[in-house]
């Protein structure tokens, strides 16, 4: 609920989901009461989920399960938004969903290019290195690939709150104890590629992090002002 622009984060994630899939098909997971009602007042969808969740997509997993029950809804492809994602553009929303057309994709990962080395060696960034088919590695909150060698040799990535699943894969996921990658890195998606998984990561050229401090939010505020999606719904 950190304010942007005048508007609380969350609603910022809310508006551009809303953007790329329209009203109806975005719904927020939330076990806070405050983020609840905000939603609901806004005329969207809010779902309630257990407080207990220590990732987001064990909460999106419970989510889901609540969309099958309460209101039949059974989706074959899920879009995790994280709630501190709130420069994501609609149009790479959109490029999610794209690679799932090849049937031997189970989930998609957005990542977007590190660009200095302070955010690769900022730990509150989760970094990946992929395989030539754009298949993750790796994720650290280290500096991978490590820049003891010079920095930008090669391209670096940080893993996006956005990430897209099957709805089977998601549920299998959701069910599955966390692992010791997981735990130590504090990334979920390290439980899939321990387990044998694998996640198709899409690049994406816009400049995009989740907010994590005071110092990211005055960062995210400059960016959103020049955002071009962000007029399409702070006016309104």
């Amino acid at each position: 609920m950190a304010s942007l622009l005048g508007m609380p984060m969350v609603e910022h994630c809310f508006h551009r989901a809303r953007l790329a899939y329209g009203t109806p098909q975005v719904y927020v997971a939330t076990c806070d009461r405050v983020i609840f009602e905000h939603i609901l007042g806004l005329g969207g969808n809010a779902i309630m989920t257990g407080s207990h969740h220590l990732r987001a997509t064990t909460r999106t997993a419970e989510a889901l399960e609540i969309l099958r029950r309460t209101r039949g809804q059974r989706p074959d492809i899920v879009v995790m938004i994280q709630g501190d994602e709130p420069l994501i553009p609609p149009t790479a929303l959109q490029t999610i969903r794209r690679p799932f057309q090849d049937p031997s994709v189970e989930i998609v990962n957005l990542m977007s290019r590190i660009r200095s080395l302070g955010s690769l060696l900022d730990r509150n960034n989760v970094k990946v290195v992929t395989d030539k088919n754009h298949n993750a590695l790796y994720f650290s909150r280290e500096a991978i690939p490590s820049p003891w060698k010079g920095w930008g040799l090669i391209p670096c990535y940080l893993q996006t709150g956005i990430i897209a699943f099957r709805a089977g894969t998601l549920k299998k996921l959701g069910a599955m104890a966390e692992t010791p990658l997981e735990r130590v890195e504090s990334v979920d998606m390290n439980r899939v590629l321990e387990s044998g998984g694998r996640i198709r990561m899409i690049p994406i050229q816009a400049t995009t992090f989740g907010i994590d401090t005071r110092k990211d939010l005055a960062q995210a505020e400059k960016i959103l002002l020049k955002d071009p999606h962000t007029r399409l719904y702070l006016a309104k």
